[in-house]
């Protein structure tokens, strides 16, 4: 896993030594191990290495006679496979990612269709004066890019941008908006004016620094058939694990995995231990230590111990304290510079710091909610309005209250949009919305919270269930095989009932939550008026109302609330005013 960024220039253009290591600088945290560059009249591509595979020999920039030069940011599952058909091909290292330079040269803009994994790429053909950029499907992998005056620039993380002077960091407002009412930014425009995803699956074709051309690779197909047998799909789904789990597991260096109580990571950890052989996993668990029992903090690490226990892990409980969060909270919200207000930042960050010390690798269970139809959400969207079907994210977070000056009536337009332009008409509901959920929550959530999380410690996150054939198995399968008594993922529970039943699949699931909510309670009267004199909160919310809101931020609906105003605080104070976030909360909100 790497960092990457570059320029496609304009005729005439170029960029200075400064910008370059400005760039550069901006993303050593996601390649400690190692930088390289490539400089052309057409191009500019900047690398930043951490090391995973051929660790000797997979400095990048790659290249092939001079004639293509490549930068990556993630894994190629399928690069031994994919090598093998190109036996005539001289290949120079054993990076898994220089099977994209002869994919390439064989099918053009089309090469990305070949590939299995999680990838940011930059390609530039120097003859055909045309930069390529592509995004995985899943958008597993960050890329970002502006529009400047020399043509166009790209990186892994939209701060780099900033940080090297090509865009300033100026808010759009209804970017702000879906922060706060829906915790993340669906679609391809991020927080920033000028700063834009490549969304998931994306390739952009650029020629003499301006983009002419748009393509796109979907994940969730429209399907021939659907699967109906349970034995059938099970079968399936043994030999599809088996397969995802095996090439995430491709790797020169140590890896481990995220063990929850939950179902997706109970999978991976059984079929690690079955493709392990005397390797023993290992596994790492969060917790948070809290006096007051309220209903939402749940503990999961006494059945996940039980799991590791059952297949022998090297288990690892990290407790995580109050007075930890307060001191750490302003680096974990300055490594997020494409802000998600999810507060699951929190144990990842602290989990990625401990994890690091041992591994370079984590594989983690992200992705078989959406895929498999976990969330309750899905089964609300799945029945007809006159049996209380709802429409997912149809309110946000701030629905019918009066905490913020406007009504931020722009928030859903992204998902809005997606729905009335996309073709549903061959999908149900719940696949409807699953769909939904993977154009906009998985990678503007989920995906961006792991890798920033993980890559500012320099260490991989590998997700098993974003893998393309999975996609293709899960899509296959009929609404019957994905929720079954009103509970989701059903098919992925009998897996576990048959091959480790341990983990009590059926069984009401224990849940895992930040206390971020209690916490916020009982320090509401210093936090409430250091949040509410924070230039980026005067604009959004009444600052009187500040105080009462973190005083019950304990309730369900209330530490949604007061959580994301105190991260735009933090956020708006680090990534906007430029401080440090050297120091605890109340050191950043004081100044």
């Amino acid at each position: 896993m790497c960092g990457l960024a570059g320029i496609a220039l304009k005729a005439g253009y170029s960029i200075t030594d400064q910008q370059k290591e400005l760039l550069r600088a901006a993303l050593a945290h996601r390649g400690p191990d190692g930088s390289g560059e490539w400089i052309g009249q057409h191009a500019v591509f900047i690398h930043t290495r951490l090391s995973i595979i051929d660790l000797d020999g997979g400095k990048q920039p790659l290249s092939y006679q001079d004639k293509q030069y490549l930068v990556a940011n993630g894994e190629i599952y399928n690069d031994l496979e994919l090598r093998q058909s190109f036996s005539n091909y001289p290949f120079q290292t054993g990076s898994d990612c220089e099977s994209i330079l002869p994919l390439w040269q064989e099918f053009q803009e089309k090469f990305p269709e070949k590939l299995r994994g999680m990838y940011g790429v930059a390609l530039v053909d120097v003859d055909e004066h045309t930069v390529i950029l592509s995004r995985d499907p899943f958008g597993i992998k960050p890329l970002y890019y502006a529009c400047v005056e020399q043509g166009i620039v790209f990186a892994s993380e939209a701060q780099a941008l900033i940080q090297a002077e090509f865009v300033q960091p100026r808010l759009r407002q209804e970017g702000i908006n879906s922060l706060l009412q829906l915790q993340f930014i669906p679609g391809k425009e991020t927080i920033f004016q000028n700063i834009h995803r490549l969304l998931p699956g994306e390739t952009l074709i650029i020629k003499d620094g301006s983009i002419v051309e748009k393509k796109r690779i979907e994940v969730f197909k429209e399907r021939t058939q659907t699967l109906f047998n349970s034995e059938i799909a099970l079968s399936k789904l043994d030999r599809i694990l088996e397969e995802t789990v095996r090439i995430h597991e491709r790797s020169d260096v140590p890896f481990g995995l995220f063990l929850s109580s939950g179902i997706d990571s109970s999978i991976i950890l059984k079929m690690m231990q079955i493709l392990g052989q005397e390797k023993r996993v290992r596994a790492w668990t969060a917790r948070f230590e809290t006096d007051d029992r309220h209903d939402y903090v749940a503990d999961e690490t006494d059945q996940a111990s039980y799991l590791a226990k059952q297949v022998g892990a090297e288990h690892h409980i990290f407790s995580i304290t109050q007075q930890q969060v307060w001191e750490h909270l302003p680096q974990i919200v300055a490594c997020m510079d494409d802000p998600v207000a999810d507060y699951a930042i929190i144990p990842t960050w602290f989990l990625a710091r401990e994890a690091s010390q041992s591994v370079k690798v984590i594989l983690s269970g992200e992705g078989g909610d959406e895929l498999f139809a976990g969330y309750g959400r899905y089964r609300k969207a799945s029945q007809p309005w006159w049996r209380g079907g709802k429409k997912i994210y149809r309110k946000g977070v701030f629905h019918q209250t009066d905490y913020l000056q406007s009504s931020l009536s722009s928030w859903r337009d992204e998902i809005t949009a997606y729905e009335n332009t996309y073709d549903f008409s061959s999908m149900t509901r719940l696949t409807k919305a699953q769909k939904i959920d993977i154009e906009t929550w998985l990678p503007n959530d989920l995906l961006i919270k792991l890798d920033r999380c993980l890559m500012t410690h320099g260490i991989e996150g590998r997700v098993p269930f974003l893998d393309k054939k999975v996609a293709e198995f899960a899509f296959s399968l009929s609404d019957s095989l994905k929720v079954q008594n009103w509970q989701g993922k059903w098919i992925l529970r009998k897996w576990l009932e048959k091959y480790f039943p341990e983990s009590k699949p059926f069984a009401p699931k224990l849940g895992f939550s930040v206390p971020i909510g209690l916490w916020i309670e009982q320090q509401a009267p210093t936090l409430a008026p250091l949040v509410s004199q924070q230039d980026g909160i005067k604009g959004v919310a009444f600052s009187d109302k500040i105080l009462p809101l973190f005083e019950k931020a304990s309730g369900r609906k209330e530490r949604y609330m007061a959580w994301n105003l105190l991260f735009y605080a933090l956020w708006h104070q680090i990534h906007i005013v430029g401080q440090s976030p050297t120091g605890s909360v109340t050191d950043i909100l004081a100044v």
